[in-house]
């Protein structure tokens, strides 16, 4: 008697792109960088073309076609009923929301201020200036953009990193909606609670721009 293997179960063999993913990562980061040496005037013209708010950038117009074709194929292979399903197992967004603001922005907080602060503080000597004309120490600047970076969970790759670890996407859609909705009251609260213990003055019309950006770059 044969029995067939049931459809849900059968192995998914990763195409060329998928297999090598990290590969082409790798490789589009050295093409940026070399690009950026031989012609910086495409950086530049790449990075004018975005929405602009007091003249500060604030969606990436390149960059958010880019992130369209990479969660298009993804989402249109979601089936929804999972999404329903996952709504009804709630432990793992309770866990994913407890990772990811309970701990994680307390965790980058800690290292980069060990690892910059300490560490390689020699590196990074000297101060600057910050807009409201205080003088603050270089180190707290790159400690800062570590911090706003450390507290703003992933979207985009989190849908491209669950499709391809073949996990339930439709888990993954939901944790992914309820940390981005989540971040709209949490990211300038942590953010300017963290940028304070870190001694660098930072106002709240910034932190709306980085946030800006950051659903921008997904």
């Amino acid at each position: 008697m044969t029995v067939e293997t049931p459809p849900e179960v059968t192995s998914k063999k990763l195409n060329i792109f998928e297999k090598y993913l990290t590969v082409w990562v790798a490789l589009c980061i050295g093409a940026g960088i070399l690009l950026g040496r031989v012609a910086p005037g495409v950086a530049q013209t790449l990075d004018g073309i975005a929405i602009y708010v007091d003249d500060a950038p604030v969606v990436s117009i390149p960059i958010a076609i880019a992130l369209f074709f990479m969660m298009y194929p993804i989402m249109v292979k979601i089936d929804f009923a999972e999404v329903i399903r996952a709504g009804k197992s709630p432990r793992p967004v309770l866990l994913t929301l407890i990772v990811n603001w309970g701990i994680k922005p307390f965790t980058m907080f800690a290292i980069a201020t060990f690892f910059l602060g300490y560490v390689f503080r020699g590196f990074i000597p000297g101060t600057e200036i910050v807009r409201d004309g205080t003088e603050v120490e270089l180190w707290r600047s790159y400690t800062s953009g570590a911090i706003l970076l450390g507290i703003a969970p992933c979207t985009a790759m989190v849908l491209m990193w669950g499709y391809l670890s073949r996990g339930n996407q439709g888990h993954t859609l939901v944790m992914v909606a309820i940390n981005s909705l989540t971040m709209l009251v949490l990211y300038g609260l942590l953010g300017g609670w963290l940028l304070g213990v870190n001694e660098m003055p930072v106002p709240w019309e910034t932190l709306l721009v980085r946030f800006s950006q950051l659903c921008s770059c997904g």
